[in-house]
């Protein structure tokens, strides 16, 4: 028995409270913010999309092959990476027909049910593509050659579609060994949207990460510095700054397995970078290296002016087997818990006064929102709360992050939103998810009297729109 395919639809309403005082005052906030240019401040999406501005191949490699939310899910249900055409470490694939990949993922759609996977993707369906019958086994062909014949067209080119989602501007992540060639070349093209850059200089930081003794010699040859001596090595990161920001970067961004800072005297950092570099440094040491290395990149960021971003507790690659057969970020990244008072002290103690400084955290860790971050970031001059982050960054995440953040860091010591993804696709949905949130978090607040409708409608375009631009110096 074949069954009819099922209407696919968004209602004006999602996200909003079914209750009809505060639904009602959700869409009028929402009437301030849902057309707002998107300022996408932190991310991992493509250069080279903007700076060659060449179709995407197929649905299956815009849709799927980048997007680790989707695919570490269809492998917790046991779909092997290979049988979707996941990209293995040494650069190799196996040999799938992308409509078959496809068609694993259609026929698996169910999976994603109730999670913000499956409301960004409905809303890329809907909203970019147009298509008005549900994704499962018996539509994977119709959505496969319908997305296939848009992308084939001139109005689906990646700048095409950055204009089409009114982005103001998006800023991508390269490590410190990226020529930066893709952004020249946007920079060279005339085209007007904003593209640029972010310093993320784990390779050449982290003593553990696998290709830290190959990054460290190219780190040498970029920029002509001796990196195997301290002074040489803390050059080469200020002239590899110099020149991100000199592509636009506005920010610098780590991610490390913990919030560790430290507070070594020259000393002390010499003969730990001795160790280092030599490959001597037992694992407390590399921690302790890590720490150096944030406060050495906040004094950095006083002198330069760029935001600097901490993204820690996470543990990375937990797969082992898929690591080394697929390498990094292949959805096997596990939140970890994370300490950030004591963690933080010695940079706060050295930078979280100074008025020229801005350091925005984020956490994998929920429990810390009430007990630590809000707290740190309601009291430090220097010190803001990026959004719900990853894991987080579902609807359920982001009421949790405002709800425990509110009483003691309010909302102007976060920062707005930023998707931080890799789908390009997605990021109208999943600003649209940020905004309604909000909106309907503020409109409780409205709702119990505890602000009125007009300050709920500035804060939430501050959400929006200001409070980015602000944070990150856009």
């Amino acid at each position: 028995m074949t069954t009819q395919p099922q209407a696919l639809t968004l209602h004006d309403d999602r996200l909003f409270s079914s209750d009809p005082t505060q639904r009602a005052i959700a869409r009028r906030l929402y009437g301030q913010v849902g057309g707002l240019p998107i300022i996408s401040p932190h991310g991992h999406t493509d250069p080279s999309w903007f700076a060659d501005n060449q179709a995407f191949a197929n649905a299956t490699e815009l849709l799927l092959v980048p997007d680790h939310y989707v695919f570490r899910m269809l492998y917790s249900q046991g779909v092997s990476l290979d049988a979707l055409g996941i990209p293995r470490r040494d650069g190799s694939r196996a040999e799938v027909d992308p409509r078959e990949a496809w068609r694993v993922f259609a026929s698996r759609f169910h999976l994603f049910r109730g999670t913000p996977s499956s409301m960004w993707l409905n809303h890329v369906f809907h909203d970019v593509f147009g298509l008005r019958v549900r994704l499962d086994a018996s539509t994977s062909d119709l959505y496969y050659d319908h997305i296939n014949e848009a992308l084939a067209t001139a109005a689906f080119r990646p700048r095409a579609l950055f204009e089409r989602f009114n982005i103001e501007l998006i800023a991508t992540t390269e490590s410190p060994l990226d020529p930066l060639q893709h952004h020249a070349a946007i920079r060279d093209s005339g085209w007007a949207g904003r593209v640029i850059t972010a310093y993320r200089p784990d390779p050449a930081i982290d003593p553990e990460h696998e290709q830290f003794p190959d990054a460290l010699r190219a780190f040498g040859d970029i920029t002509g510095e001796d990196v195997y001596r301290w002074d040489g090595y803390l050059r080469a990161h200020r002239q590899r700054r110099a020149y991100f920001a000199s592509m636009g970067a506005t920010s610098t961004d780590h991610g490390h397995p913990s919030a560790a800072t430290a507070d070594l005297s020259r000393h002390e950092a010499e003969r730990l970078f001795d160790k280092v570099i030599r490959g001597h440094a037992s694992p407390e040491e590399a921690e302790l290296f890590r720490a150096q290395m944030l406060t050495e990149m906040a004094a950095m960021s006083l002198d330069d002016g760029l935001v600097m971003q901490i993204h820690p507790g996470c543990f990375r690659n937990h797969n082992r087997a898929l690591f080394e057969r697929f390498g990094r970020d292949k959805g096997a990244d596990i939140p970890l818990r994370t300490e950030y008072v004591h963690a933080l002290k010695p940079l706060l103690d050295r930078y979280g006064n100074e008025p020229g400084f801005q350091l925005l955290l984020f956490t994998l860790d929920e429990s810390t929102y009430s007990r630590e971050l809000a707290p740190l970031a309601g009291h430090y001059p220097a010190l803001f709360l990026g959004p719900a982050w990853w894991f987080h960054d579902a609807p359920e995440g982001m009421w949790r992050f405002r709800e425990q953040t509110l009483s003691s860091g309010g909302f102007y010591n976060t920062v707005g939103f930023n998707d931080d993804t890799r789908a390009f696709l997605s990021i109208p949905a999943r600003h649209d998810v940020a905004r309604r949130v909000d909106c309907a978090f503020l409109a409780k607040l409205v709702a119990e009297h505890r602000m009125d409708e007009d300050e709920a409608a500035e804060v939430v375009v501050d959400l929006a729109y200001r409070l980015p631009k602000w944070a990150y110096r856009l």
